[in-house]
């Protein structure tokens, strides 16, 4: 069986088909109409639909008065425990008349639906047995449910009777209620549950499927629910991006909504050249996409997403990444219509390598590396500001600063920065080489001899060093941070700025960084970081 979804679009109308015993997953930001597209697919689905809302209470309650199992599933499916419930109730007494919002409290109509099956799926195997027949019993909704949550969670054991749920340490004797597990032990028990119960050949939607389960058992648990309801099609809406590439599907992403209703939903591509995770992230971002070095645990990210709030700031680690990246998204045609740029370090290039990248869409800070950015006089002074200090006793502690940084540069620290600064030069003059042109052993030998003997490394080295000992000898700190790359600097900064240890400095700069207000720190960084409009 095929269900067929239709999502009102702008413009146009958004085919999505989903077989039975295969998934579909739709992946949206906070605000994007998720949970509102979850109850306009149930609405629209009719009869066939089970949602399961992210807002959902978790109180269960093994003493629940039982009741038919005709009723308890007619009440599971309406939220309307009355014999006469049908499909017209579930609007106003399942969700309230506010399906996107309503807390879905139906725990106790599963439990009933649960203990009702077990009684009358014992009952069966019961006068079967009584009549001679002896052939293996079925299990039971309960049965199948307690096998797979132990399998989940290996610790615990349930302890189901006809009339009550109990739970025990794995191989202890003492139990205690059901009502006492844990937010992750209910939750495992409720999905569980109503996969189980759903009606034969439903589409089941889940919003936010993630919430209240631990990552470790994530992927397990839907594997076994998938495989427990092979006549059933998977609906999942989430903004969880770990639990959308963990899962084979075909996969979708909300970009937009406004109410009238629509959605901008469009389907993940593939061989984008880049990874799925990153691809749903790229087209469910209201935002440009910026590209920068570093990692989500770096100082470039948090520096970045902090000065640069109008994009969407994506670490891709080092600085050929990021200009990968930024090549690769420009040319991808699905992806055209995001906006994209990059940043990255100084690393010495040349003002010809600038000029390059800049046609590519990749701006290049004014420093050696992020953390040379907190040095420059305009944002040391700003920190000295924060730190309570102004007019002479300011300009006195900023010379202070400035020396110790020209101090720490000795001969030894000069030599390694110079070394660096040739590999680089090296290792990116020999990336531009050409050979597509040789067609022999001899003309490929001579290509690269003419192009590795136009590298004149004594020259580098000269043109480094002398910037180096220029920007000391005229004490330019700007110019020095440029061409100086030392991690040991910011441990300066610490200990002059801030009187404290680099560790503690660093978590002040994160902190400061964070703050949603516009404050004096984030100005002046602002202010010396390049112009992304630029490109």
């Amino acid at each position: 069986m095929t269900f067929n979804i239709q999502i009102p679009s702008i413009d146009t109308i958004q085919n999505i088909s989903v077989d039975e015993g295969s998934s579909v997953i739709i992946v949206g930001a906070n605000g994007a109409g998720k949970t509102r597209l979850a109850a306009f697919i149930e609405e629209s689905m009719g009869e066939k639909a089970h949602r399961i809302a992210a807002h959902r209470a978790l109180t269960l309650n093994p003493s629940v008065s039982k009741i038919s199992e005709k009723q308890a599933r007619l009440a599971l499916k309406t939220g309307f425990n009355n014999p006469r419930a049908t499909l017209n109730h579930r609007q106003g007494q399942r969700w309230k008349d506010n399906a996107p919002v309503s807390l879905l409290n139906d725990f106790d109509f599963l439990l009933q639906t649960l203990f009702a099956e077990q009684t009358n799926t014992s009952l069966a195997t019961h006068k079967k047995v009584r009549v001679g027949d002896y052939s293996d019993a079925v299990a039971t909704k309960f049965e199948v449910l307690a096998n797979t949550w132990q399998k989940l969670l290996p610790h615990r054991e349930l302890h189901i009777s006809g009339d009550d749920i109990e739970v025990s340490i794995t191989d202890s004797e003492t139990m205690y209620s059901a009502t006492d597990m844990s937010d992750g032990e209910r939750a495992v028990f409720y999905i569980l549950g109503q996969v189980l119960v759903a009606e034969p050949n439903s589409i089941l939607i889940f919003d936010e499927p993630e919430l209240h389960i631990h990552k470790s058992i994530m992927s397990k648990l839907w594997d076994e629910l998938e495989a427990l309801r092979p006549d059933c099609a998977f609906l999942f809406i989430t903004h969880d991006l770990d639990f959308a590439s963990s899962r084979v599907a075909d996969k979708y992403v909300i970009s937009s909504y406004d109410p009238s209703p629509r959605w901008v939903i469009e389907q993940i591509p593939e061989d984008t050249g880049f990874d799925e995770k990153l691809v749903t992230l790229i087209l469910g971002s209201r935002k440009p996409i910026l590209f920068v070095e570093g990692n989500s645990k770096s100082l470039d990210f948090a520096t970045y997403r902090s000065c640069y709030p109008d994009w969407t700031v994506i670490p891709r680690g080092s600085c050929e990444q990021v200009i990968h990246s930024v090549v690769t998204m420009r040319q991808n045609e699905t992806l055209t219509r995001i906006r994209c740029s990059g940043l990255v370090d100084a690393d010495d290039y040349s003002d010809d390598d600038i000029t390059y990248l800049n046609s590519l869409g990749i701006q290049v800070i004014p420093v050696s590396e992020i953390e040379n950015l907190f040095l420059l006089p305009s944002v040391s002074k700003a920190i000295l500001e924060l730190e309570g200090y102004s007019g002479v006793e300011l300009t006195e502690k900023f010379d202070a600063f400035s020396s110790a940084l020209f101090a720490s540069a000795k001969d030894k620290q000069i030599t390694d920065v110079v070394i660096r600064y040739c590999k680089r030069r090296i290792d990116r003059t020999l990336k531009k080489i050409d050979l597509s042109k040789a067609s022999s052993v001899d003309t490929l030998d001579q290509a690269l001899q003419e192009k590795v003997s136009a590298l004149n490394i004594a020259a580098i080295a000269d043109y480094k060093k002398t910037a180096i000992e220029n920007a000391i000898l005229e004490n330019d700190l700007s110019v020095f941070l440029k061409h100086f790359d030392n991690k040991g600097l910011l441990a300066i900064a610490a200990s002059n700025l801030k009187g404290c240890r680099l560790i503690d400095f660093e978590q002040w700069l994160l902190r400061a960084l964070s703050k949603q207000n516009s404050g004096s720190l984030k100005t002046a960084i602002g202010e010396v970081l390049p112009d992304l409009d630029a490109n």
